[in-house]
């Protein structure tokens, strides 16, 4: 059950992670004028933001599939 949900939650990252690294590079070219010291594509920084995000990401959902490992299912099919 936990290996599902992270992998589906993995699955959800990696798209998101490259539709929005793919829009950010596009609209880092609209901000570049209040960049500074920081290159518009600098590979640290979009590093950075993909590892901040991909943890929380499957923080987010680690937390609450770790949760639901712990429930008997007899016992929450039995409230449905």
């Amino acid at each position: 059950m936990l290996w599902m949900v992270l992998r589906e939650a993995s699955l959800q990252v990696v798209v998101g992670i490259a539709v929005g690294a793919l829009i950010a590079l596009f609209a880092a070219r609209l901000i570049a004028s209040v960049l500074f010291g920081v290159a518009v594509t600098d590979p640290v920084t979009f590093a950075a933001a993909v590892f901040v995000m991909t943890a929380t990401a499957l923080a987010a959902s680690y937390l609450p599939a770790r949760r639901a490992t712990r429930v008997d299912p007899i016992v929450s099919l039995r409230y449905e």
